[in-house]
């Protein structure tokens, strides 16, 4: 299957987030390092860790990070997770590539500290523009953003939030990533009149539509 394409900028929004005194982070799906690499710049004591299932993706990470893993991590079993030893880690932009996520922070959870992180940040099914595609029936992969073909599941706020409750986490601190979109402004009407006959929040049926990804911090329970 192809991946999602390489690119060498960092997720600031994602980088505020994560805690400024890890010792040890692992990144799933680090791709090129760029988190690393700016990550390293605030705390360089830290042992920065990747996971990165693309060849060619690992080869570059290997600038920034102290080490890199070249392999799925959903082939990693227990133990194996628990030996990864980190105290926070990083999911940019890839929970939503495993086959079950959900599995994967059980994993987690299991393991880690109880001062230990988890920051994501995971693209919004609910976005304005996937809504008025479906309403047109034209919901087409594509080879990046929201419609990336090689994404395997779909979150909103609530469901992500859902996740990590069951998992054994609490979001602290969970962020919209909103960008100019100037033709959101069109469908906004539609999306309030629609949750208000549905028997839901129009207001936050308009904010949640106009997130593009959710950045957060989650801690276990």
């Amino acid at each position: 299957m192809d991946q999602t394409p390489v690119h060498e900028q960092h997720n600031a929004d994602l980088l505020r987030l994560m805690p400024q005194a890890a010792r040890r982070v692992v990144e799933v799906g680090c791709s090129s390092g760029a988190l690393a690499r700016e990550y390293k710049k605030l705390n360089p004591t830290c042992g920065y860790h990747g996971i990165e299932i693309v060849r060619d993706y690992a080869r570059l990470a290997r600038r920034y990070c102290d080490s890199v893993l070249e392999l799925d991590i959903e082939n990693l079993d227990h133990q194996a997770v628990r030996d990864l030893e980190a105290d926070c880690w990083v999911f940019g932009d890839s929970l939503e590539h495993l086959r079950d996520p959900w599995t994967l922070l059980r994993r987690i959870r299991a393991v880690i500290s109880p001062d230990g992180h988890v920051v994501a940040c995971i693209p919004n099914a609910q976005h304005w523009s996937v809504q008025a595609r479906l309403a047109c029936g034209e919901f087409r992969y594509e080879d990046k953003g929201l419609l990336d073909r090689t994404h395997l599941r779909w979150f909103t706020r609530i469901t992500i939030l859902e996740m990590f409750h069951e998992t054994g986490f609490r979001v602290a601190l969970m962020q919209a990533r909103v960008f100019n979109e100037p033709q959101r402004e069109k469908l906004m009407p539609v999306i309030e009149m629609m949750a208000r006959t549905l028997g839901t929040n129009g207001a936050q049926a308009q904010a949640d539509a106009s997130a593009f990804q959710y950045v957060l911090r989650a801690v276990p329970v």
